[in-house]
């Protein structure tokens, strides 16, 4: 053998390892996100997102256990949220009544009030069902329950602290909070769920002003409304 390949060969075989091995290290790398995506998988409407579904709209009664019958306002108030039910929700009416309670006896004497309430709102006898819960304190006044099933807007819940946010060093992004109470006030604020989807038709145009002001605008006239200052307004000395 020609001693003057072996250096050569050892060489080959040195080349051979190295390119293995650089890509074997290539593989085991990842592509570190763009700002773009990283603040984008971290945007409070991706980690807090309003979600609309069915959910229970609920009344609270207090009832306390010397009570014997309901009277205004509190009639009134499940007289409106009977009609709520009619109009937001399919008009059945879910009556939940506590056992075990101090007031046992009591919520069972208010019942028939509740149930004329809900009748005075619109909600027949047929669509109010009764069942019971069991209260998990004997000396308290557990209260009545109302609830029927709307679609409402919703998000999950607040308080979440995974990480510190006060030290350490970390990415440029929101914390895991951000922005949960923001959304969760918007869903509740809003009355019809289904304008979070998409926007409500546009009502028909007046015909009858949109022909008064083409033809003033026809006759040279001002096609606005008259107006003149201080007219009608009262300011305190």
């Amino acid at each position: 053998m020609n001693m003057t390949q072996a250096p050569r060969f050892k060489l080959t075989v040195s080349k051979g390892k190295f390119l293995l091995a650089a890509l074997m290290l290539s593989g085991c790398q990842t592509e570190p996100k763009s700002n773009a995506e990283l603040l984008a998988s971290h945007d409070y409407r991706y980690q807090h997102p309003i979600v609309i579904s069915e959910a229970p709209e609920t009344l609270d009664l207090p009832v306390g256990k010397n009570t014997r019958n309901l009277r205004s306002p509190v009639t009134d108030t499940i007289t409106a949220f009977a009609m709520d039910s009619r109009r937001s929700g399919s008009g059945k009416v879910e009556i939940l009544v506590p056992t075990g309670a101090a007031n046992e006896s009591a919520v069972h004497s208010v019942v028939r009030d509740v149930r004329g309430a809900l009748g005075r709102g619109g909600v027949s006898g047929s669509n109010v069902t009764t069942r019971t819960y069991r209260s998990n304190d004997p000396s308290a006044d557990a209260p009545i329950r109302l609830s029927y099933a709307r679609m409402k807007a919703t998000t999950g819940e607040c308080g979440a602290w995974p990480k510190n946010i006060g030290g350490g060093v970390g990415e440029n992004t929101s914390y895991q909070n951000f922005g949960c109470a923001t959304q969760s006030n918007l869903a509740a604020m809003v009355a019809n769920s289904s304008d979070l989807i998409t926007p409500r038709a546009i009502t028909p145009s007046d015909q009858n002003r949109r022909a008064v002001v083409i033809e003033k605008y026809r006759l040279g006239e001002t096609t606005a409304g008259t107006f003149t200052e201080g007219v009608g307004a009262e300011v305190s000395e």
